[in-house]
C-alpha cells in the first residue's frame, strides 16, 4: 500500500521541527512528572509548568539529553527533548521585579 499525499499532509501537520540542541545550551525543565517541585506548592493547578535554566551536560542521541542540575534535585540527569524548552532571555530593558522577602517580627518569612 503506498501512502497517498492526503495521508502524507494529515500525518504531517501534528509533526514539529525538532529543536537543535547544543552543549552549554540553556533550557528549561517540565515538571509533569517531577514531584518535589509539586510537594512546595499547595495545588497542582498552579505549579510552574518550567523550572530552570539549567545548561545541557552532553547530548547522548538527537532526542536525549543530559542536564546539569543542582545537587539538591533528586532526579535523574538524562532527559527526552519532550520535557525540555528552549530557555529565552529575557528582552533588553525588561525588568523582572523578586519581590522582597517579608521581615515579621524580625524574621524573614
Amino acid at each position: 500500500m503506498i501512502p497517498t499525499r492526503s495521508w502524507l499532509s494529515d500525518t504531517d501537520r501534528h509533526r514539529t521541527e525538532v529543536v537543535g540542541y547544543k552543549v552549554g545550551d540553556l533550557v528549561l525543565l517540565s515538571t509533569k512528572d517531577l514531584k518535589w517541585q509539586i510537594v512546595e506548592q499547595c495545588s497542582k493547578k498552579l505549579t510552574k509548568q518550567f523550572v530552570g535554566p539549567y545548561k545541557i551536560k552532553a547530548i547522548i542521541s538527537s532526542n536525549v539529553v543530559e542536564l546539569e542540575l543542582l545537587a539538591t534535585v533528586k532526579i535523574h540527569l538524562v532527559k527526552n527533548i519532550n520535557r525540555i524548552r528552549q530557555y529565552i532571555d529575557q528582552v533588553k530593558d525588561q525588568r523582572k521585579e523578586v519581590p522582597q522577602p517579608m521581615i515579621v517580627e524580625g524574621e524573614k518569612e
